[in-house]
This record gives C-alpha cells, sequence and structure tokens, in this order.
C-alpha cells in the first residue's frame, strides 16, 4: 500500500526536527518539505523565504508525516496531529518512549513507523533507527528508508525493542561525544593548555579518531590496542579510564538510564524532564 497523496509534513522543527529538514535540503528534494512550528527557528524561517520549504500551511492529510517534537508534547499537540492524518497517512515518529501501539491508535493510521535519528544527520553523517508497526508494508519501510537515507546510515528495520535499547547508543551518543570533546578539554586547560588551542585539539582528535575508525577494516578494541604502548603515556591514561567504576562502567549505566527513561515515558510517566 502506498502512501496516500499528499505532502511530506514535518511537525516540530527543533533540534532534532531541524537536523532532519536539513538533511532533506541537501538532498534537494523536488517537492519542498511542509513544516509546522508555531516558533520556528531563524533557519527554518529563512528556508521558507528563500522557498525551500511550506511554512504553518492549513492541515490536511499528509502523504508522509513526520512527529518530531519531545514525548512530554505528545498529548498536547494530538489534536493538531490528527488534522494532518489520514487513513493512509504514513506517519513516522521520532518521541522516545511513546509506542508503536500508541501511535496507531492515537492517530488513526496503522502504519506508524518509531524512527530514533540523531543530530549529525544534519551533515549527511547520521544514523536512524526504525521500528515498523506490522501494518507497515515493504513498500512503506522503503519509502521510510528514501527518506531518511539523506541523514545518513539508516539501521533497521527492527522490532521495537531492540530500537528502544539501541537509541540510548546512538540517538543519545552525539551528546556523549561532545561530552567526551569537553570534559578532555577542560582536562588539558587545567594542566596549562590554553583554552582555545585545548578545544580545538580535542575537537580535531574526536573527528580524526572517529574518520580512522570509519575507514579502518579493525574493531575500536583493535585500534585502541595499536595505540596503547607498554608502558607508555597511553597505557597509563587508560588504566585510570578503564578502572572499575570508571569509563566502561559509567557508559553500562548511562545506556541503562536512557533505557529506563524511555520505559517510564512509554508508562505514561509525564514529568517535564528531557527525553
Amino acid at each position: 500500500m502506498d502512501s496516500a497523496p499528499g505532502p511530506l509534513v514535518l511537525f516540530g522543527a527543533g533540534n532534532m526536527g531541524g537536523a532532519m529538514a536539513a538533511g532533506w535540503l541537501a538532498g534537494a528534494p523536488k517537492d519542498p518539505p511542509w513544516i509546522v512550528d508555531p516558533k520556528p527557528s531563524a533557519q527554518v524561517a529563512a528556508w521558507a523565504s528563500a522557498g525551500r520549504i511550506v511554512l504553518n500551511p492549513a492541515p490536511q492529510p499528509a502523504g508522509i508525516l513526520v512527529i518530531a517534537v519531545k514525548p512530554q508534547m505528545f498529548d498536547d499537540v494530538l489534536p493538531a496531529l490528527r488534522a494532518w492524518t489520514g487513513a493512509q497517512t504514513l506517519a513516522l515518529s521520532i518521541m522516545a518512549g511513546v509506542s508503536l501501539a500508541r501511535l496507531t491508535e492515537s492517530l488513526g493510521t496503522p502504519r506508524c513507523l518509531r524512527v530514533m535519528p540523531n543530530t549529525p544527520g544534519a551533515i549527511g553523517k547520521g544514523v536512524a533507527l526504525m521500528s515498523p508497526s506490522p501494518a507497515c508494508t515493504e513498500r512503506d519501510v522503503a519509502t521510510a528508508r528514501a527518506l531518511l537515507s539523506p541523514l545518513g546510515h539508516v539501521e533497521g528495520p527492527m522490532d521495537e525493542a531492540t530500537l528502544q535499547a539501541a537509541t540510548g547508543l546512538s540517538g543519545c551518543g552525539p551528546a556523549y561525544v561532545f561530552l567526551l570533546a569537553e570534559v578532555l578539554a577542560a582536562a588539558a586547560e587545567d594542566l596549562g593548555v590554553p583554552a582555545e588551542m585545548a578545544t580545538r585539539l580535542a575537537a580535531q582528535t574526536v573527528e580524526g579518531s572517529a574518520a580512522l575508525m570509519a575507514a579502518s577494516d579493525a574493531g575500536p578494541g583493535e585500534l585502541r590496542r595499536a595505540v596503547t604502548s607498554p608502558r607508555g603515556v597511553t597505557e597509563a591514561a587508560l588504566q585510570v579510564l578503564m578502572a572499575d567504576g570508571a569509563m566502561p562502567s559509567l557508559f553500562s549505566s548511562a545506556l541503562q538510564a536512557a533505557l529506563d527513561r524511555d520505559a517510564a515515558l512509554s508508562a505514561g510517566d509525564e514529568d517535564k524532564h528531557g527525553s
């Protein structure tokens, strides 16, 4: 079953929605996407002024509806979302903690996918996970894949439990990498490296290491060992980072915390913490 005739509609253009839109626009789409956002960013407003998107048009059933709002907002915006949803609309949700069952029941369309992209999609270097509802066809999955491909690597289809577990890795992962660069720079600054130099070196080191890993057939563990000389300075640092209770344990706890938060949102814990 194909998507119903109608526009590609992005509902919500905050950090993640805006990154997705930037990825689509970098691919020079044939038809401008429609964006619904009551308080558009300067970038979204500039796209609208340049005719690259259609901003806040009157609602009609979308062919594809991408829901990019915070999960805590879902109930509040549901009446507006229903105005954009027809029986044949293919709905993609990036909301953590909003299950496929809840999406299909709330929106009134059985063809829903949970999607978890990440912010590097804005430059075509992202990762997007996808989990379709049982009613989605192979064509629906292919449509979603084509929509997500300009953002970078697409992983899936996968079952919903796997998506929830992997969200703490790739969905939240850019924040971990930015934190790594941030704390590396701060630690170097504490040792006397000028602040601007420390930030620059941290960013370049993270970028270069990621590029090397992507280009190499070796796994990350093998690459780590290759730069760790016995009794050298790197080994001394890694003995601290890999000690009991240090980086391996912290990341295990962090990913579990992300999974627990997703489960709490799924269970209807509507407090105002971030997703």
